[in-house]
């Protein structure tokens, strides 16, 4: 069984990595009770993904697959034999860390009213006048 885990804490790290995250318990913990819906997980519990001594709750994968922009079953079980079709996952700027990404997931989720505020700010703090 514990084969089977280090698998899965090998296929997490390498997703959070092409995905620009750093494989780390506490950049796992905000990504994912930042969008998960339900109780919220420890950094203890992510640790025990990252590091081979569990598997997450297929609800929690769900949340985690989609965040990552991999296939749920293909993150738990390894590569899959069925096609997906998906939209292309958006390349980072080099320099771009999980701090403004973070900024970024946060800000697509407010509502389109404070988009607009966000959007003022940002241009007047922008202006060089």
């Amino acid at each position: 069984m514990g084969n089977e885990h280090e698998k899965f804490s090998h296929r997490l790290a390498q997703a959070m990595q092409q995905a620009g995250y750093e494989p780390r318990p506490s950049v796992l913990f905000r990504l994912f009770n930042a969008h998960y819906r339900g109780r919220s997980v420890s950094v203890q519990t992510t640790s025990r993904w990252l590091s081979g001594q569990a598997i997450p709750a297929q609800d929690k994968l769900q949340v985690i697959a989609d965040l990552l922009g991999v296939e749920p079953h293909a993150l738990r079980f390894g590569a899959s034999a069925r096609s997906r079709v998906a939209e292309a996952r958006a390349v980072w700027p080099v320099g771009v860390g999980s701090r403004e990404r973070n900024v970024i997931d946060s800000y697509l989720q407010l509502p389109p009213k404070k988009r607009d505020l966000v959007g003022e700010l940002v241009k007047a703090l922008s202006d060089n006048g």
